[in-house]
């Protein structure tokens, strides 16, 4: 897909309704790769991108990956989509990952206030 002549708003596009589809399709190890990939082409994935590669690893069981993905997520002060940590929080929580999810509350803390 990156190869044919789009404009990054476009193939950013396609790469979201991508990782959707991978999400529905309870298939985390794709979403993730066409995460990786956006990244490799320097396309930043939008919130929608990581909230469904959250989503895809909660299906599929991978809280580890999840987290790992949403640490990578790039936020700006007043960005932070709160409804991807609770997936995360959520995830963690239904899997006895009480650390976890006491981290996840630190760190939104931290983007929400600032400090």
């Amino acid at each position: 897909m990156c190869e044919v002549k789009l404009k990054p708003d476009v193939i950013s596009l396609l790469q979201c309704v991508g990782i959707s589809a991978c999400e529905k399709g309870e298939q985390w190890q794709r979403a993730l790769a066409q995460l990786s990939e956006m990244r490799e082409v320097k396309l930043e994935p939008n919130v929608i991108s990581y909230g469904a590669g959250v989503k895809a690893c909660e299906k599929g069981g991978q809280w580890q990956q999840a987290l790992s993905m949403l640490r990578t997520m790039p936020v700006r002060k007043g960005s932070v989509d709160f409804t991807v940590y609770g997936i995360a929080a959520s995830m963690c929580e239904q899997r006895g990952q009480w650390s976890q999810v006491l981290s996840l509350f630190r760190e939104v803390h931290v983007l929400a206030t600032g400090g």
